[in-house]
């Protein structure tokens, strides 16, 4: 390792054989520091090495008193843009620092579980009971109280070719053997939709085309139809304006917060109700256009 030489949190995962959230773990915990270049955080080759030379002949007991959580920094897990600027609006009224960890729905829900994020975004949909979130929630955090906030609603559907080339206008649609799509990766809200929709309507998955092709976000996804990689996608509407390609509003879903009810988090949760009701971030949110904020600060559910 040089002095000059950094990492992104993907490199360190793979240099330590650890996943990417418990890099993120350690980071919130301040056992490593970052440095941010643009929205992407990086670490210091000389700072990675002294924490593996600190901690390669240190006792457990050692190691988790030093480990303690640092109740300063929150990490924020989901890919929506309106949570890059909720984090700002965060560390600009209080004393928090906060942390993103650009990961799917359901694998963010997970790493809470596993205790490794303070706030996460959900927009799942249950096929069975057509709602949004709380049927998974429930589910995943039994053990846990919490509170389900609303952030905000959102147009989701196909992103298409212009033109439409294959007059796509429903989910069965993409069952025609001329359509080829991109997916998104496991654990995705978009994954979970496409997948709940293929099972309402009865459509193996085995039928669709490129169904195991994958992208991670909602803009490679756009990206690869407007290269002409594949015919469909799923995405949001935001996405498809940014790059360029038609969308097929088919359905709207609600993007949720989740926020473990703990002492810790009593302050956490009072200073995000506060910003969701504020004029100026509502504002900010709508000035982007494609996201409804009539419900923004709503709690959806809270356990006792």
């Amino acid at each position: 390792m040089t002095k000059d030489l950094s990492y992104t949190i993907e490199e360190v995962s793979q240099l330590l054989k650890v996943s990417k959230l418990t890099i993120y773990d350690l980071i919130k915990k301040g056992e490593i520091p970052v440095f941010r270049v643009g929205r992407q955080m990086r670490m210091d080759a000389k700072d990675l090495e002294a924490y593996i030379n600190h901690n390669r002949n240190q006792p457990a007991d050692e190691f988790q008193r030093n480990g303690a959580k640092d109740s300063s920094k929150i990490v924020i897990s989901g890919q929506d843009l309106v949570l890059d600027i909720l984090g700002k609006h965060i560390e600009k009224g209080s004393a928090y620092k906060t942390l993103r960890s650009y990961t799917g729905s359901l694998n963010s829900l997970i790493s809470m579980y596993n205790g490794e994020c303070d706030i996460v975004s959900l927009h799942v949909l249950d096929g069975d009971t057509g709602e949004y979130n709380l049927p998974y929630v429930k589910k995943i955090l039994v053990s846990y109280p919490y509170i389900l906030i609303n952030l905000v609603s959102r147009k989701a559907g196909l992103y298409v070719q212009k033109g439409n080339p294959h007059n796509l206008t429903s989910w069965k649609d993409l069952h025609q053997k001329q359509v080829t799509i991109i997916n998104r990766e496991k654990g995705s809200g978009a994954r979970i939709l496409l997948d709940e929709q293929l099972r309402i309507h009865n459509i193996p998955v085995t039928e669709i085309k490129g169904y195991t092709k994958e992208e991670t976000n909602h803009l490679s996804i756009a990206s690869a139809i407007n290269s002409g990689l594949a015919d469909a996608g799923i995405g949001i509407e935001k996405a498809a304006k940014i790059v360029g390609v038609d969308f097929i509003p088919l359905i709207t879903e609600r993007l949720d917060l989740v926020i473990l009810k703990t002492p810790e988090n009593t302050p956490l949760i009072a200073n995000i109700k506060e910003i969701l009701a504020s004029p100026s971030f509502q504002s900010e949110i709508n000035s982007l256009s494609d996201y409804d904020t009539s419900q923004m600060g709503s709690v959806i559910y809270e356990t006792l």
